[in-house]
């Protein structure tokens, strides 16, 4: 009688846990994440969302597969993949928190670009008016020797006040929270860039940058956000915004 009733309240005690706490699943949504306003930009399964830059539709070379969304850049065009390309989200945005899963191969490079102006015949590539949040093989890519060009920099403009990548081939979260001019990057859980966007120091650093001669770089306050195709193999996964 009283082996049944321990192995009861153990029973309950076990289901407790189990309805207590969310399981974490990739490409899915919490019910505390859907009561916030975050939406999905990746379902998983598909490129659904999502188009190379100056086309409808995303080119082969970006695959999914095991829940992830990733390049494949086996087959070289320059500096780029053939049958890849930059791709931008359908949707633009303004104020929003964004938030990414990456993986980078040896001595691979990749970025997270935003508040692009989705208009190739004006502007040939999305660093021409978009800003980038660096994804690197810091140890493994001559970008990492350069400051403001390692991972979590915002690149060529302002340097990571704090190193938090973790080693090439693992996850790292990576987040873009953009509201009322003011720009936080976050890279595992740690802020590594804060800055205001569009004053009279955005434009000194902007004037110090390589973009210095791109007149409409930096100054879109809203636009579509892109994954970079830099001839390099890169993953991405649990890609979501919610709008501010």
């Amino acid at each position: 009688m009283i082996r049944t009733l321990l192995v009861g309240l153990a029973l309950i005690g076990i289901g407790a846990c189990s309805t207590s706490k969310e399981i974490t699943v990739d490409n899915a949504l919490s019910k505390k994440e859907k009561k916030e306003g975050w939406v999905l930009l990746f379902d998983g399964a598909t490129t659904n969302g999502w188009h190379t830059y100056g086309k409808t539709e995303v080119g082969a070379a970006w695959k999914v597969a095991n829940g992830t969304l990733y390049l494949d850049a086996s087959n070289k065009a320059g500096w780029q993949t053939s049958g890849g390309g930059d791709i931008v989200t359908n949707e633009t945005f303004e104020n929003f928190h964004f938030k990414v899963e990456w993986k980078i191969a040896p001595k691979g490079n990749s970025g997270i670009i935003f508040n692009i102006k989705d208009d190739r015949a004006k502007y040939e590539h999305v660093w021409h008016t978009g800003m980038e949040m660096q994804v690197l093989d810091n140890d493994g890519h001559n970008d990492g020797k350069i400051k403001k060009h390692r991972s979590g920099d915002l690149y060529d403009i302002i340097e990571s006040s704090v190193e938090t990548v973790k080693p090439v081939g693992e996850w790292n979260l990576a987040e873009i929270i953009q509201n009322n001019g003011q720009l936080e990057l976050k890279l595992n859980g740690t802020t590594v860039v804060k800055t205001t966007l569009w004053d009279d120091n955005w434009r000194n650093l902007l004037a110090n940058s390589k973009f210095r001669r791109m007149a409409d770089f930096g100054t879109y306050r809203s636009g579509n956000i892109a994954l970079q195709d830099h001839g390099d193999n890169v993953w991405y996964k649990n890609i979501k915004i919610r709008k501010l």
